[in-house]
C-alpha cells in the first residue's frame, strides 16, 4: 500500500561509536531536558533513521513504535519530504510571514481541503503549544467572553495558556494563565460518572459538561477545548454521540470548540482528522477551530497552525488579529507540508494506518490481553493505542512506575523503541508500519511481558 517495504528493515548505515560517545557526552554535559530531573538521565543516542526504523552508532537497529512523540506520522527521513525541504532551503530558506510565498499558500490550500467543509483558513504557529495559545486567544476575542473548559484526562501543551489548559500534574506548577475550568470527560473504562455502558457514560459525561456551564456561567465561556482523541492522557475514543453532543452544547451557549489534533490528527487515527472518523457524524460534530502541528509534518521541521472556521476568520477582516510569529507559516515547515500531505494521498498512508489498525494491531493486541493478565484493557484505532496496564483486573489498580520502568527497559532489549505514559504502554507506530514489523513488535511486546511478569509475580 506504500513503498514502507522499500525502505524498511534495511542494514543500519554505517557509522563510528566514538560519536555515539561524544554524541552523548555532550548531551549530558550541555543539554537541558523536558520534564525530567536531570541528575540520572541516560538518554538513547540515535545516529540516524529510516522508515519505522531507527539506528544506533553502535549499528544497532530499533524499530520505533513510539513514533518520537507520537509525530512521525510518515516515518523517518521519507524521501521526497527531504527533498522538498532540500529544494525550497535553496530556493528561499526564510520569509517574514508579511509576505506571500507559494509554499505557504500551498500547504494552507491543502491543510483546509483535509479539513472539508466549515473551514476556510490557517494561522500557521511554531508548533502545538502555541496552536492552542492562538486558538483560546481567537475564541476570546471573538466571543467577547474568557473562561476555556478542558478536561482533567489532557495535554495541551507547555506554554501559558496551553499548560494551564491542560488536565495532569504538569498543569499544577505552571498555573499561571487566568480563566481555565476543568471538567471530566467520558472514559468507560475508568469512569467518574459510575456508568455501566459507553451510551450511559455519553449522556452523563455531556449531562456534567453541560451543568459545568451552568455552574460557571455561560457568558463567562469563551471555548470549550478538547482533544478529539486524547493522546498523552490514555488514547480513549469518545463514545457515539459525544462529539456530536458536545457541538450541540456549545450552539446552545454560544461557545466556541476548539478541537486539539495535535497527536490525533493526519493519520494517526486512521483519518485526517481524528473527529471525522466513521463513528461520528461530521455534519454535527465539526469544531470551529482545529489545532494541528506535528502530524502534518511528522515533525521533520517544527510547525503548527489553527484551522478557522469562516465565521471566525472573518471577523478579523477589518479587525486587527493581535498575534503573530516570526516564524509563522515558514517556508521549509510549509514546504514540508506540502510534501507530506501529497505523499499521504498519494501512497495511501493514512488508508494504510486504517487498515493495520483493524487488520493488524488492534487483533494483535487483543490476543496479548488474552494471554497477559496485567493488561487491562487495550483500546484505540488506526496506528493510536494504549495498553491499560493493572495489577488487578477486577479492581483495575494501576501498576506502579516499577513495572512501567521494566517493561520499558525490556523492549529496548527486544530493540523497540516503546512510548509510556503512567500505567499504560502506548502502542503507536508510524502510519507507515507494515504488517511484517507489527508482528515483530507484538512478539517483543509478548516477551516483555512475560519477562517482568514472572518477575513482579504477575502472572
Amino acid at each position: 500500500m506504500t513503498d514502507t517495504l522499500n525502505r524498511s528493515h534495511t542494514p543500519a548505515p554505517a557509522s563510528d561509536p566514538a560519536d555515539g560517545t561524544r554524541a552523548y557526552d555532550l548531551d549530558r554535559e550541555y543539554v537541558f531536558h523536558s520534564w525530567s530531573a536531570q541528575g540520572a538521565l541516560k538518554p538513547f543516542v540515535v545516529a540516524s533513521a529510516q522508515g519505522c526504523e531507527v539506528f544506533t552508532y553502535e549499528g544497532e537497529t530499533y524499530l520505533d513504535f513510539s513514533s518520537q512523540l507520537v509525530n512521525t506520522n510518515i516515518g523517518h527521513s521519507h524521501p521526497k519530504v527531504v527533498e522538498a525541504i532540500q529544494r525550497q532551503a535553496a530556493e528561499l530558506a526564510t520569509v517574514a510571514p508579511s509576505h506571500a510565498n507559494l509554499a505557504r499558500g500551498e500547504a494552507a490550500k491543502l491543510i483546509v481541503e483535509k479539513a472539508g467543509d466549515g473551514f476556510a483558513k490557517v494561522f500557521f504557529t511554531n508548533g502545538g503549544a502555541d496552536a492552542i495559545e492562538n486558538a483560546v486567544r481567537m475564541a476570546r476575542l471573538t466571543t467577547h467572553k474568557h473562561k476555556v473548559l478542558s478536561t482533567y484526562r489532557s495535554y495541551h501543551g507547555n506554554t501559558g495558556a496551553a499548560i494551564a489548559a491542560t488536565g495532569d500534574w504538569r498543569r499544577m506548577p505552571n498555573e499561571y494563565a487566568y480563566g481555565h475550568v476543568h471538567f471530566f470527560g467520558p472514559f468507560t473504562y475508568r469512569s467518574e460518572f459510575y456508568s455501566d455502558s459507553p451510551e450511559q457514560e455519553c449522556e452523563r459525561a455531556l449531562r456534567h459538561l453541560e451543568r459545568t456551564i451552568v455552574a460557571e456561567g455561560p457568558g463567562t465561556i469563551a471555548a470549550i477545548l478538547l482533544e478529539s482523541v486524547p493522546g498523552t492522557a490514555g488514547i480513549f475514543a469518545p463514545p457515539a454521540g459525544y462529539l456530536e453532543g458536545v457541538r450541540a452544547i456549545a450552539d446552545k451557549y454560544g461557545i466556541v470548540w476548539i478541537a486539539d489534533e495535535v497527536m490525533a490528527g493526519f493519520g494517526r487515527t486512521g483519518d485526517w482528522f481524528a473527529w471525522q472518523n466513521e463513528t461520528i457524524n461530521p455534519s454535527r460534530a465539526t469544531p470551529d477551530l482545529i489545532a494541528f502541528a506535528k502530524g502534518v509534518n511528522s515533525g521533520y521541521v517544527p510547525v503548527g497552525g489553527v484551522v478557522m472556521s469562516p465565521s471566525i476568520a472573518a471577523a478579523f477582516d477589518e479587525r486587527v488579529f493581535p498575534g503573530g510569529l516570526t516564524y509563522s507559516g515558514h517556508p521549509l515547515a510549509a514546504a514540508s507540508i506540502v510534501a507530506s500531505i501529497d505523499a499521504m494521498t498519494d501512497e495511501k498512508i493514512i488508508e494504510n494506518a486504517r487498515m493495520i489498525g483493524e487488520q493488524h494491531l488492534g487483533p494483535g493486541l487483543r490476543a496479548l490481553a488474552e494471554k497477559h493478565p496485567m493488561i487491562g484493557e487495550v483500546r484505540g484505532l488506526g496506528v493510536f493505542w494504549a495498553l491499560d496496564l493493572v495489577t488487578d483486573r477486577a479492581t483495575r489498580e494501576p501498576v506502579g512506575p516499577e513495572i512501567i520502568g521494566a517493561l520499558k527497559a525490556e523492549l529496548m532489549a527486544r530493540k523497540v523503541l516503546p512510548f509510556a505514559a503512567d500505567n499504560r504502554i502506548h502502542v503507536v507506530p508510524p502510519c507507515i508500519v507494515t504488517a511484517d514489523q507489527v508482528a515483530v513488535a507484538l512478539q517483543a511486546y509478548d516477551g516483555a511481558f512475560t519477562a517482568v511478569a514472572q518477575a513482579h509475580g504477575l502472572n
